[in-house]
């Protein structure tokens, strides 16, 4: 899958596709079918399945500390989409520049003169441009007159829900895994390089692998049983903690720390991908390092429990 990093890097070889725009996050069931009805379309015009997404997202840049929880940062979910059989992405820098270009130049850049898109796939409440003052009847209007097809996205329903990331995030809050699973189409994951921590929990017997998540809000929160993947060819068992560590006084980054059953070797470096199988408890803070760590050890049995069961 080619990536294509901003307007500028747009090229006369990049023109002719189809595609879709979007957030994306999490990489849904829903975002899915969009993806596989984009290939289709791929197919029926002979030209290349394109996404376009943005870094930050929307909210994160005008409103950074009320932005939600991202389900996947950026290197998850080019991946997910790479996996799902999209040919290109365009990612495009959501800055000062891009929030304040008029619809129709974002359009016409973008869409018409540095795409020369043949259809578009977008969502009945899809926004953009200068105060969101461009929608579907905008993006339709430019394509009769610019001869490509836009098309309207139906909303992805599972049972009588329909499936979105803000519900996932809801069901991951609320320690519902199983049922955010079958929204993703997939295990819950988070994935990052494990870095030296403070060696804290080698000191009371549980050392951890220590996981900067890189979010300013973390979708989960609590201990979990987990399997972890990328060290060796199956999963291996373990017990993490995810969230702020109030009984060291943490500095409020969230923070992962999985701790592996029976393991022992150096994986400082290493990228590895935390499945997330059960919500144990939520954090909370303890008056003494023995109290945690005597927590630990309850955590750790419950988990073992688990994966026996």
């Amino acid at each position: 899958m080619q990536v294509i990093r901003g307007m500028h890097n747009l090229r006369a070889e990049h023109r002719g596709c189809v595609a879709t725009i979007g957030n994306f996050d999490g990489v849904h069931l829903g975002h899915q079918a969009v993806f596989g009805h984009l290939r289709e379309k791929a197919l029926q015009f002979g030209l290349p399945a394109t996404v376009i997404t943005f870094e930050p997202q929307s909210q994160e840049f005008f409103t950074p500390q009320k932005a939600p929880a991202r389900l996947t940062r950026m290197r998850e979910k080019l991946h997910a989409i790479k996996n799902a059989g999209i040919d290109r992405v365009v990612l495009l820098e959501f800055n000062r520049k891009l929030a304040a270009m008029p619809a129709e130049q974002f359009v016409q850049r973008l869409l018409v003169d540095g795409l020369g898109i043949r259809y578009l796939f977008v969502g009945d409440d899809f926004r953009f441009g200068r105060e969101r003052t461009g929608d579907i009847g905008l993006l339709r209007r430019a394509g009769e007159a610019q001869s490509f097809e836009v098309e309207n996205m139906n909303t992805f329903v599972v049972g009588d829900e329909r499936v979105s990331s803000t519900r996932i995030r809801e069901l991951l809050a609320t320690g519902d895994l199983q049922r955010a699973a079958h929204y993703l189409g997939r295990p819950y994951r988070i994935c990052g390089r494990v870095a030296h921590g403070d060696a804290r929990g080698r000191t009371i017997g549980f050392p951890t692998a220590n996981i900067n998540l890189h979010r300013r809000v973390s979708p989960l929160n609590g201990v979990y049983a987990v399997s972890v993947y990328g060290l060796d060819g199956t999963g291996m068992q373990g017990v993490a903690n995810i969230g702020t560590r109030p009984t060291v006084k943490g500095d409020r980054r969230y923070l992962l720390e999985v701790h592996l059953f029976d393991f022992e070797r150096d994986i400082y470096g290493a990228h590895v991908e935390v499945e997330f199988r059960i919500k144990l408890r939520d954090e909370k803070r303890f008056d003494s390092f023995d109290q945690l760590r005597q927590q630990i050890e309850r955590d750790s049995r419950a988990a073992r429990e688990f994966f026996i069961s």
